[in-house]
């Protein structure tokens, strides 16, 4: 390597999910089966969206970003992967590397403060529907999508930056299947003090910030749904929440197993099997859970495909 970074390492070798043969070929046929869900369920949400007019509001402009977060998540950390199952080396070399650790917590990042845009969205429809359109005009909209933007690219650019910083030595087998913050940490052979309370800090802001949000966001929501008469309506509104509070509970849950214990506490071993949720599974689901649960995405979808048979 160059010797800005002071590493002989040019490559590395990625342990993978198992080291068991014969779970090589069920895992990739698996994963590859999740991967094509992913795409198509991903990649439909967003042109759905884009082609339904009646879809055309924040709600569902948050929902195709979020789609495009997951579909870009997935292609980052699946292809790679797959590999490791039929290949008995999995190596990549070292700007592979990074290039994926930067893209996988860019968009990482990116989906926390999504989901946390998204509850705002609806608190606003909800406790506000009057001042709805003002409050979350399209401008509104557009800095909101920014600024989710921007944190994950500032967070992945911190966190890319120090790793470069880190000496590996001849340290090269990363326990894990994709290259992530920790995993990688665990190689190194000089001071990891700055990264450890880099990842700390980060992962602190980047999950307890949008997860106190969402929270706050849903007691308002709750207060102001538990005042509405009818039976309808309450189930009306919450029916527009649970496919998020599902999404949130999922992504959040596996993502601060994963990055807020202490190294002290925290197996690799278990922290793969919770990064495969809010890598793997949770974009997979995603989609699933907001066309099953959403009557405006299910009535979009039949138009389309009605529309397409009479083609």
């Amino acid at each position: 390597m160059t010797q800005g970074n002071h590493s002989t390492v040019t490559e590395f070798i990625l342990i993978g999910l198992t080291k068991k043969p014969e779970l090589q070929l069920p895992l990739f046929l698996f994963f590859i089966g999740v991967y094509m869900f992913t795409v198509v369920g991903n990649l439909g949400m967003i042109l759905l969206i884009g082609l339904s007019s009646h879809l055309h509001t924040p709600m569902y402009y948050f929902l195709s970003s979020l789609s495009f977060i997951d579909l870009c998540q997935s292609t980052v950390i699946i292809p790679k992967m797959l590999v490791h199952f039929v290949v008995q080396k999995n190596t990549i070399s070292y700007p592979e590397c990074m290039t994926q650790l930067y893209f996988f917590a860019a968009f990482a990042i990116a989906e926390c403060h999504m989901l946390g845009a998204m509850a705002y969205d609806r608190y606003v429809a909800i406790c506000s529907p009057l001042l709805y359109n003002v409050t979350m005009s399209y401008q509104a909209c557009s800095w909101l999508l920014a600024g989710v933007y921007s944190m994950g690219l500032i967070g992945a650019t911190a966190h890319t930056v120090c790793m470069l910083r880190v000496v590996f030595c001849n340290a090269d087998i990363i326990n894990h299947y994709f290259c992530d913050v920790l995993p990688l940490l665990e190689l190194s052979c000089s001071s990891t003090f700055v990264n450890e309370v880099l990842v700390l800090c980060f992962s602190a802001f980047n999950i307890l910030v949008p997860t106190l949000t969402t929270l706050s966001s849903y007691i308002f929501i709750i207060a102001s749904i538990l005042r509405i008469r009818s039976s309808e309506g309450r189930a009306k509104a919450f029916s527009t929440c649970s496919s998020h509070i599902s999404a949130v509970a999922l992504f959040y849950g596996s993502a601060a197993f994963m990055y807020l214990q202490p190294s002290s506490v925290s197996s690799m071993d278990q922290g793969k099997v919770s990064s495969v949720f809010y890598t793997i599974i949770v974009p997979m689901l995603n989609p699933l859970i907001y066309s099953l649960r959403n009557k405006d995405v299910k009535l979009a979808l039949s138009k389309f495909l009605e529309k397409r048979s009479v083609l």
